[in-house]
C-alpha cells in the first residue's frame, strides 16, 4: 500500500488498517483522524508518539491479536498473516527452543496472565527462548512496561511493512 492509497481510504477501511498494526481503539482513531500524513515517518513518527503513553489496559486490549510464540498461526485475515511473517524463524527452530519456548510460554501466562509478546521478527528462536527466560524474572509492573514496549515494536514494524513499497513517486515526464 501507499501512503496516498491509505488517506484515500474512507474511516472504516483506514480503521481496518490500523488495527492490524495495535488494536487500540484510541490510538487507531487518533491515527485515522489525524490523516493526511507528510510521510510514512511523519506517520510512525506520531503512531510512536501516541504509543508510548499505552497503558496496561491498552496493552491488554491488543493482545488478542497474538498468538504464543511458537504456536500455529491460525486465520486468514491480516493479523494472522502478519504473525505468521513475524514469527517465520520459529518454522526452523530446534527442537530444544521449541520445547523450552512451549514450557516458558505456560510459565509466563501463569505468572504474568496473558500471552507473552515480544517481537519475534529478526529474532532468532534462541534470541526470544532467553528473552522469555530473562522476562520470567521480571517483577509484574516491569513486565508490563516491557510487553508494552514490545508491542510498540510490533505495532510500529506491522505500519512500515504495510507501507514497504511505498516509494517517492517519479515526475513524469513532461512532453
Amino acid at each position: 500500500m501507499h501512503l496516498h492509497e491509505f488517506h484515500a481510504l474512507d474511516d472504516a477501511d483506514a480503521t481496518a488498517t490500523a488495527r492490524v498494526w495495535a488494536d487500540i481503539p484510541g490510538w487507531v482513531d487518533a491515527i485515522v483522524a489525524a490523516r493526511p500524513y507528510a510521510s510514512v515517518e511523519a506517520l510512525a513518527s506520531y503512531a510512536g508518539d501516541l504509543a508510548a503513553a499505552w497503558s496496561p489496559d491498552d496493552l491488554e486490549a491488543a493482545l488478542h491479536a497474538h498468538p504464543r510464540i511458537g504456536a500455529k498461526v491460525s486465520g486468514e485475515g491480516a493479523e494472522a498473516a502478519a504473525s505468521r511473517r513475524e514469527q517465520g524463524s520459529m518454522a526452523s527452530a530446534a527442537d530444544d527452543d521449541v520445547a523450552a519456548i512451549a514450557a516458558g510460554n505456560t510459565a509466563y501466562e501463569e505468572r504474568f496472565g496473558r500471552v507473552f509478546l515480544i517481537r519475534a521478527a529478526g529474532r532468532t528462536p534462541g534470541e526470544m527462548r532467553a528473552e522469555l527466560e530473562r522476562r520470567l524474572g521480571n517483577d509484574p509492573a516491569a513486565e508490563t512496561i516491557e510487553a508494552t514496549r514490545q508491542l510498540a515494536e510490533i505495532a510500529l514494524l506491522r505500519l512500515r511493512t504495510t507501507f514497504a513499497d511505498d516509494a517517492p513517486a517519479e515526475p513524469e515526464d513532461a512532453e
